[in-house]
């Protein structure tokens, strides 16, 4: 995220002191998501963005250019692809190689996508899940949606206004969904707590119980379509292929996997074997960097 002050048209912030400033700002001040569902939805702030993080680990960067990587979406458009190149290069990268997302996140999660065995990867980001079946370094089966984590807070912010006439923001669903939310039953006691924000009714600030079977329910509809999409690779999968995911089973990564049992209906619904990566949260950003720094072994993955 870019916090930008839109009178005097500075940025403020970046990363998580811009997320912060959500639904907290004031109205000059508005938090920006210049990446949406994966793909460059302002270029300005990207680019703006870019220059402040390469700046943090290239301060000579006007004296060296350096070479640089970028995972992007598997289902990625060339005009998409062109305006993710257009950003690179105004902020001084020499050149920018291009890695699928699904790709770079096995590869983080130390699966060998180099070799002709296969391997299934499910990564779910703020914007996006893609699911693929990868060999040879590249995705020989696969799904891409255009839904992630910020679609399961929309979700529970909806049902919220719904059900409950009640409104709260973004960041307060995102809080609900790590303390309480789930996506397949709880063993045991179901989890409650009070979510603060405005009574529809008498327009005026509280609170109001939930508990876990109800968040379960708000982000029922972004679950399934997930697990559809992990069906739907499976039956395209090549037969050669679906006897090694049988016997080695899907990995998950990205910040979205760690909603509560989600792997548990993915296991219900495929009767395969499920796991979350070791580090599911840097599993791209890792996979990325191997990448460029054995780029011989990776070079079918990589492209310009």
């Amino acid at each position: 995220m870019v916090a930008v002050d839109r009178r005097r048209n500075a940025v403020l912030a970046i990363g998580e002191e811009a997320r912060q400033m959500l639904g907290r700002s004031p109205e000059a001040i508005e938090p920006v998501r210049p990446v949406r569902r994966g793909v460059v939805a302002e270029l300005e702030m990207v680019e703006v963005m870019l220059q402040r993080l390469v700046r943090r680990t290239q301060p000579r960067l006007k004296l060296i250019r350096p070479l640089g990587i970028v995972t992007v979406p598997s289902d990625l458009t060339e005009v998409e692809r062109r305006a993710v190149r257009s950003a690179t290069q105004r902020i001084g990268l020499r050149k920018a190689l291009f890695i699928e997302e699904p790709i770079a996140a096995a590869i983080g999660a130390g699966l060998p996508v180099w070799t002709a065995q296969g391997s299934m990867v499910m990564n779910i980001g703020g914007g996006t899940c893609q699911v693929a079946v990868i060999a040879m370094n590249g995705i020989v089966a696969g799904r891409s949606l255009r839904v992630g984590g910020d679609d399961l807070d929309e979700a529970i912010v909806g049902y919220m206004h719904r059900e409950l006439n009640f409104v709260i923001g973004r960041s307060t669903a995102e809080y609900l969904k790590h303390k309480i939310g789930s996506a397949y039953p709880l063993n045991g006691k179901e989890m409650k707590m009070v979510a603060r924000g405005r009574d529809l009714l008498s327009g005026l600030p509280g609170g109001v119980e939930v508990d876990s079977l109800q968040i379960r329910e708000a982000v029922r509809a972004p679950v399934g379509q997930m697990v559809e999409a992990v069906r739907q690779t499976l039956e395209s999968t090549p037969p050669e292929l679906s006897v090694d995911i049988l016997e080695r089973g899907l990995v998950m990564t990205g910040g979205g996997c760690l909603l509560r049992g989600l792997g548990r209906v993915i296991e219900r619904e495929t009767r395969m074997r499920v796991r979350m990566a070791e580090n599911p949260l840097e599993c791209t950003v890792v996979g990325a960097a191997r990448a460029l720094e054995e780029r011989a072994r990776f070079e079918n993955a990589l492209s310009e």
